[in-house]
């Protein structure tokens, strides 16, 4: 579905200015949920657009998934905490056979969750973290989210969150993009880095999506500009020193620069 102007007797409401209220990535998973995307979901990065993949990256199957992903989450012990949770496919998966309980800072992808069958989800962000001590076996933080903490050190400060809501056997599942094996020329929002292991990627959501069956008003939503750090898994040890937790394991097909790692906390 594509944005009509007045031209063809239609009427677009636009704004490029970022506000509290919009949700421009929660509200394409909502609206996917309750029956398919009204508009068109795109990552932008200056005059650079990217589809926003809803479907394939908030709404797989586990029919889809590898046995390596799918071996990975059957080993986290509940209870489970499934941060930056999307429309809840994870939650979903793991809530069937242990507690689980997902967030999201979204509101309109908290509500997708709730409205594909999440048990306990609710709106937090992932950087005030309010839960009891010791509340957590496991933490899964998918999506390179851990990139948001912005610095290494915001990145031990977001990991010594975790260790206060885990118990002494815990762990937790985190993923990001190496730089030493990416393509820069190619990777979407690509942001070069001095520091050998380190770059950074920003870009925000857009949502054009129709307002009424006609298709013929629309509504422009633009999110807030996301900046995440990436780095390698070696620049990941490094990140956990000082930290309760350690570099247990990382899973990456060969020559690939995504990967997830595995922290388990130090004994």
């Amino acid at each position: 579905m594509t944005e009509h102007d007045s031209r063809h007797g239609s009427k677009s409401v636009e704004s490029d200015a970022p506000s509290v209220e919009a949700d421009p990535l929660g509200h394409a998973m909502l609206d996917y949920r309750r029956g398919g995307l009204r508009g068109v979901c795109r990552y932008v990065d200056g005059a650079a657009r990217t589809d926003g993949r809803i479907e394939e990256h908030y709404f797989s199957s586990p029919a889809d998934w590898s046995n390596s992903w799918k071996s990975l989450l059957d080993s986290l012990d509940g209870p489970v905490l499934d941060l930056g949770c999307g429309a809840g496919q994870h939650a979903l998966y793991l809530q069937d056979d242990r507690e689980v309980v997902a967030v999201d800072v979204s509101p309109g992808a908290v509500e997708a969750a709730r409205d594909g069958g999440v048990d306990d989800v609710r709106v937090t962000d992932m950087f005030a973290l309010d839960f009891p001590r010791n509340r957590f076996r496991s933490v899964l933080l998918n999506g390179t989210q851990l990139g948001l903490a912005g610095s290494f050190a915001g990145v031990r400060a977001f990991l010594s969150d975790l260790a206060t809501v885990t118990d002494e056997s815990g762990v937790a599942v985190v993923d990001n993009y190496d730089p030493t094996r990416l393509d820069s020329e190619s990777f979407f929002g690509h942001r070069p880095d001095p520091r050998r292991g380190v770059a950074r990627r920003a870009f925000h959501v857009e949502y054009h999506r129709s307002e009424n069956d006609r298709g013929d008003e629309t509504v422009r939503e633009v999110g807030r500009t996301l900046s995440f750090l990436l780095f390698s898994s070696e620049r990941l040890v490094d990140a956990t020193v000082g930290t309760r937790w350690r570099v247990a394991g990382v899973l990456r097909d060969i020559d690939e620069a995504y990967y997830r790692a595995v922290l388990e906390k130090r004994r």
